[in-house]
């Protein structure tokens, strides 16, 4: 059982799959990055917020998945004004992605915020998809 618990990432990378990593820098910068293991994803993501005018203090480690599966970013505006990204990988399907959004912008789930909005979806290969028309 040990065997195949250490040989599964290797066989999952051999077959192509990679992760993904998500930096932010809340009211600043963000960045996302698909690459062969976790930690090159996140260094990646965390390289392009700085790039985006994040300080290298504030741009965060915020969400990792290996495999990528699928992933989300959703913009939330708390009702004082700060707004953030909120991001999610590890989806099986495009539409279990954007039903997760739904459910996490459910308003009322999040009655602190006045926007909650699913802004892009990424597939396993880092191609961008817009969301679908409407909530």
């Amino acid at each position: 059982m040990t065997l195949a618990l250490a040989v599964w990432p290797m066989a999952a990378s051999a077959e192509g799959r990679g992760a993904v990593g998500f930096s932010q820098a809340p009211e600043m910068s963000s960045g996302v990055c698909f690459a062969a293991s976790i930690r090159k994803a996140l260094d990646c993501a965390r390289k392009k917020c700085i790039k985006g005018g994040g300080t290298a203090q504030d741009c965060l480690e915020t969400t990792a998945c290996f495999p990528a599966g699928w992933s989300i970013d959703i913009f939330a505006q708390s009702k004082e004004g700060p707004h953030w990204h909120e991001t999610f990988c590890g989806f099986d399907s495009k539409e279990t992605a954007i039903q997760a959004s739904r459910s996490v912008c459910s308003d009322k789930r999040r009655q602190d915020l006045m926007e909650c909005s699913l802004v892009m979806i990424y597939d396993e290969d880092g191609k961008t998809f817009e969301p679908p028309a409407g909530k």
